[in-house]
């Protein structure tokens, strides 16, 4: 395929996503401002007002940037793996397959759409935190740098699931006993400097504190981690998920129902 054929490709793909994703807006956008919403509430307004400031900001301020990323993750996965595993069910998936569309550009086109979603979730849950708190960037670009990568990372997580998946229990088992764990316990509500040295540890082998710190040091330029360490492991990990996806699409497994 000539590239401008590819780029028509990709660009129909991505923009099938983007329609979807507004068209069904009640779905993909609003359930997560309504639960963040509720967070910034009782979290932050209700409790937080009667906990001391953690790292020399507001509670609620610093929970702020890990509620916007638990729901770019959950957005980014939810949105790829749905969107694939119905590709797969409604055999769309065979016709990209057959079509002299390289397989790069199939996986670029499904992920975008969980990076458009998770963007665009990650923008109207942070419109309405300033609802509850002040908000102020420290950084741009770190800060578009990580919600970016985490999309990506999790867009690729949910191509894995979709994959994986037999039906719509497949598809909810990772999110529901993988991903919300992690994220509650990725330090969203906690620093984990407020933990002892062993505990601490144990922290750190969970991979989503690390997108959450790099986060927060975007906003409010406070961070439990180096820096060099939480994109290291954004890096690490969506390079690792995109090798096993082009070897599952290389492979054929998974792709038909």
């Amino acid at each position: 395929m000539t590239l401008e054929k590819i780029w028509i490709s990709y660009y129909t793909m991505m923009r099938k996503e983007f329609v979807r994703i507004i068209r069904i807006w009640s779905q993909t956008l609003l359930p997560p401002i309504v639960t963040s919403a509720l967070y910034f509430l009782v979290f932050g307004n209700f409790i937080g007002s009667k906990l001391p400031p953690v790292h020399g900001v507001s509670y609620i301020a610093f929970i702020v940037p890990g509620l916007i990323m638990m729901q770019v993750i959950t957005s980014a996965y939810s949105n790829t793996v749905s969107t694939f595993f119905f590709a797969k069910m409604i055999h769309n998936l065979d016709e990209l397959i057959v079509s002299p569309t390289p397989a790069w550009v199939v996986i670029l086109g499904f992920m975008s759409g969980g990076v458009i979603r998770g963007l665009l979730v990650a923008v109207l849950v942070g419109a309405s935190a300033l609802f509850f708190t002040h908000l102020a960037i420290y950084n741009v670009a770190i800060l578009l740098i990580t919600v970016v990568l985490t999309a990506v990372l999790f867009s690729l997580g949910g191509l894995i699931n979709g994959v994986f998946a037999k039906g719509f229990d497949g598809m909810s088992i990772v999110p529901t006993f993988v991903l919300t764990p992690l994220t509650f316990l990725g330090g969203v509500f906690y620093s984990v400097q407020q933990f002892s040295p062993f505990w601490r540890g144990v922290s750190k082998l969970n991979p989503i504190i690390y997108m959450v710190n790099a986060f927060r040091y975007g906003f409010l330029g406070i961070s439990d981690i180096p820096l060099w360490e939480c994109f290291g492991v954004l890096l690490g990990f969506s390079v690792l998920f995109a090798l096993i996806v082009a070897y599952l699409f290389r492979r054929g497994k998974g792709l038909r129902v």
